[in-house]
């Protein structure tokens, strides 16, 4: 999964340097999203002012306020799209090095259960999960790493927290357990779908490969073994269904929930006066920022448990690769692009 495209000379370029580019473009996006979050500041401090003292800001202030956000959108957004395009095909590559390590050494693992699936369906389903869970655990670490010193800062403006009094930098710590309660608390309730999950994939590989038997073959898919075999499918889905059930209310009512935290921290200072408008858009957003990439395993959990599940299937079908070569056998060349 790795080594096939991160150790392989004929892909230096896009595992490397492509990494490298991906991981800057990143951290430009962020900056830009910095750029918004002062850009909210000083937008709502306008707005206070023009509804407090009429008059006091011209036409040509507000809409100058409004050009401002545009062309620092506009950019971000251009950057989003280029940078989009950009990942899809450095995963797509990530996904050919796999199957060109896999194909090499068909003739080792074909005889193993639903081998064509794992090369075909599963590298399709590591890749695009990668890009997905890689690219939104990157700007997490990246998110956290510019906003985390702006909510420290502005963390300054808070007079005290409800019930508790002042504390230095309080936001901070509010949003590392607001997020740490939730990761906890769901890595609890989720911990048997990792295997329901390996498991479905294993009762769906059996059903595919019976009715893929019987196209070719009238003996194969008759209406007993497939009923049995569909039987296995629907009472693991049922599980899995069943145990999304309570993993979903746990998971939608913490992040109902946690919407309502930056204000109820920052009650007091609201009640008093302490802070402007703009001020606390800026507060509210950047400790939103923090608190989401705290939560990434929170809002990344199933997509986290799926390729926990694929990934299991293909380090067990790599392990049998691995035999095969501590043996001394040599993959088969595979042909140049």
């Amino acid at each position: 999964m790795f080594r096939s495209f991160f150790k392989n000379r004929k892909w230096f370029l896009w595992a490397w340097i492509g990494s490298v580019l991906i991981l800057w473009v990143t951290w430009y996006k962020v900056q830009l999203d910095v750029k918004i979050n002062e850009w909210f500041g000083s937008f709502y401090d306008t707005i206070q002012k023009a509804l407090s003292e009429p008059g006091s800001v011209t036409m040509n202030e507000y809409m100058a306020e409004l050009s401002t956000f545009f062309w620092i959108a506009a950019l971000y957004v251009a950057i989003a799209v280029v940078l989009d395009f950009f990942i899809k095909h450095f995963i797509f590559r990530w996904r050919t090095a796999m199957n060109d390590y896999y194909m090499s050494h068909w003739h080792v693992v074909r005889g193993i259960e639903g081998a064509a699936q794992r090369v075909q369906e599963d590298t399709m389903r590591f890749a695009r999960i990668m890009e997905g869970l890689g690219v939104s655990f990157m700007r997490s670490v990246m998110t956290l790493i510019a906003f985390l010193p702006l909510l420290w800062e502005l963390s300054k403006n808070v007079t005290a927290l409800p019930w508790i009094g002042q504390i230095d930098h309080s936001l901070v710590y509010v949003a590392i357990l607001s997020a740490a309660s939730g990761t906890v608390l769901l890595a609890a309730v989720g911990i048997k779908l990792p295997g329901l999950e390996f498991n479905n994939q294993k009762v769906e590989a059996a059903y595919r490969k019976e009715l893929v038997y019987g196209e070719d073959n009238e003996d194969r898919a008759s209406p007993p073994s497939v009923v049995e075999l569909y039987g296995a499918v629907r009472k693991n889905y049922f599980r899995l269904f069943f145990h999304y059930l309570y993993f979903d209310v746990a998971k939608w009512s913490y992040l109902q929930a946690t919407v309502l935290v930056p204000y109820v921290a920052l009650a007091p200072t609201i009640v008093s006066g302490a802070i402007t408008l703009g001020v606390m858009q800026q507060i509210v957003r950047a400790f939103n920022r923090v608190e989401s990439s705290f939560q990434y395993l929170v809002n990344a959990w199933t997509t986290i448990v799926e390729l926990i599940s694929v990934y299991k299937r293909l380090r067990a079908f790599e392990h049998h690769i691995w035999e095969y070569e501590a043996d001394g056998g040599e993959p088969t060349p595979m042909p140049a692009e």
